[in-house]
């Protein structure tokens, strides 16, 4: 087990992994990584600098420089100075971090700059192979799944409090392309642990989510005094 306490949250897009991260490191007063962020700020940096995403080489060559800085305190993610914190969150930002996801050379060098998140008093790891490559001895390994239409219904509700109106259809499609691509990349798969916890969040509220995963936290003792 790590010296410094990690719980890993992984899963695919949609499946609360997120919300459930941000509260848990929250509640818990622990470091939190979004490592899907990361990945998102990289295909940002890769469309600004009108780096293809088939240029592997090059890609890999930014992944190794890029710029970037998480704001623990305010939150905000900063790309080569630049508040990028919403510009991260589009569609198309996203399903470009996805096509990069599958870049053995990128997730290669993207992995140390997620261990060092690792800090006291612990870590709270959201992403898709946490559990199973960044952090394999994690003290909490915990693998958040849905079905894809409830996936894509939750999405669709994100996006409509940001006035951002998309056809559900399309969006179940987005999700089951980036689900075919993580879930049979050559490196890193989307795959629970052996040792995770794997928790269906079809039809469970956050807060049900949230107390079923602070049980086991509890049980382990990794709860704060």
């Amino acid at each position: 087990m790590q010296k410094v306490p990690v719980i890993t949250i992984d899963g695919p897009s949609g499946s609360g992994k997120g919300t459930l991260s941000r509260r848990l490191a929250q509640h818990l007063k622990w470091h939190f990584l979004d490592s899907g962020a990361l990945y998102r700020v990289l295909a940002l940096a890769a469309l600004r600098h009108a780096v293809a995403l088939d240029n592997h080489p090059a890609l890999e060559v930014l992944a190794g420089h890029l710029d970037v800085v998480f704001e623990q305190e305010s939150k905000r993610i900063l790309l080569e100075g630049q508040d990028v914190s919403e510009a991260i969150r589009t569609e198309d930002c996203g399903g470009a971090a996805s096509k990069i996801a599958v870049i053995p050379g990128v997730r290669m060098a993207l992995l140390e700059r997620q261990r060092a998140f690792l800090e006291s008093p612990g870590l709270v790891a959201d992403g898709r192979d946490m559990g199973t490559v960044v952090f394999p001895n994690a003290n909490l390994k915990i693998f958040l799944d849905a079905s894809s239409l409830e996936r894509a219904k939750r999405r669709q509700a994100e996006l409509k409090e940001k006035n951002i109106d998309v056809s559900l259809d399309g969006l179940f499609a987005e999700i089951a392309a980036r689900d075919e691509r993580d879930r049979h990349r050559a490196v890193a798969p989307l795959v629970p642990a052996e040792d995770a916890i794997i928790v269906d969040t079809t039809t469970l509220s956050i807060p049900e989510v949230f107390e079923a995963v602070m049980a086991e936290v509890q049980r382990r003792d990794l709860h704060p005094a």
